[in-house]
């Protein structure tokens, strides 16, 4: 069996008095498609944040490619991280939010290129061709100069995912990137996404479209209460739920035909 290209042990996470993860545990394989559900403020987000250290965790040890990411701080279960190592986990950990965050002043080419020239030290000719190229993945390449303002939600969300996919990342991660769409926008980016994992990208998903979730997933994690209360199959978890709470969730979405 291949290791793990992320390991997740004992993860918390507290915000003041508010324990928002309670040790989180979990391992994710090259090529894994991952969903994570839950039903509002049960820290899905919070722990896509965690992965990626836009957050960083209380106590608990996360490993990437098998290398244990900071130092033990000599306190508890708590990690020292340096910046300069976080900068490089973030390189190999993309995210897509569920703001799409483009500069306005910048053209669509433009944003993508921005990292790559910025963070990477890419020179901009060739900044410009890997951005061209993975516009022309998200089906964007046609509004390479346009600005952000002039593009629908789906566009912009598109193109936020090509900017994701252009520092070239090993890992993605989506944080509800559908949940700021007009429902008749959302599955351009589904369809996008749906092609990533058919490259065969490792990709942990936060989302609700649970009949996108059931077709797009290897494995689902159900999160209640900053745990993960079910895991399994998609067929396990979302057609034949096995716990309450699982149970209780999904009936919710009775709509979706899997």
């Amino acid at each position: 069996m291949t290791s793990p290209i992320l390991r997740i042990s004992g993860l918390h996470k507290w915000f003041g008095d508010h324990h928002v993860l309670k040790g989180i545990d979990f391992d994710v394989q090259p090529g894994d498609r991952v969903a994570i559900l839950g039903s509002s403020g049960s820290g899905k987000s919070t722990l896509l944040r965690c992965l990626n250290f836009m957050e960083m965790p209380t106590t608990g040890r996360i490993e990437l490619k098998g290398q244990l990411i900071g130092r033990p701080s000599g306190k508890e279960e708590g990690m020292q991280y340096a910046q300069h190592e976080l900068s490089g986990v973030r390189k190999q950990v993309g995210m897509v939010f569920q703001q799409f965050n483009l500069f306005p002043h910048m053209t669509v080419v433009g944003n993508v290129m921005e990292g790559l020239v910025t963070v990477l030290g890419v020179r901009p000719q060739q900044a410009r061709e890997r951005a061209m190229a993975q516009l022309e993945k998200v089906g964007m390449a046609d509004k390479a100069q346009a600005f952000p303002a002039r593009l629908s939600g789906g566009q912009q969300q598109r193109v936020a995912i090509a900017r994701t996919l252009a520092m070239a990342p090993e890992v993605l991660l989506f944080d509800e990137p559908t949940s700021s769409l007009d429902p008749e926008l959302v599955g351009e980016v589904l369809n996008v996404i749906k092609d990533l994992a058919q490259e065969g990208r490792t990709m942990l998903l936060v989302t609700h479209e649970l009949g996108f979730a059931y077709h797009y997933a290897n494995k689902v994690l159900f999160l209640a209460d900053g745990q993960f209360y079910e895991t399994g199959t998609p067929d396990e978890v979302l057609k034949n739920p096995r716990r309450e709470l699982t149970q209780r969730f999904m009936e919710r979405f009775t709509a979706f035909s899997f």
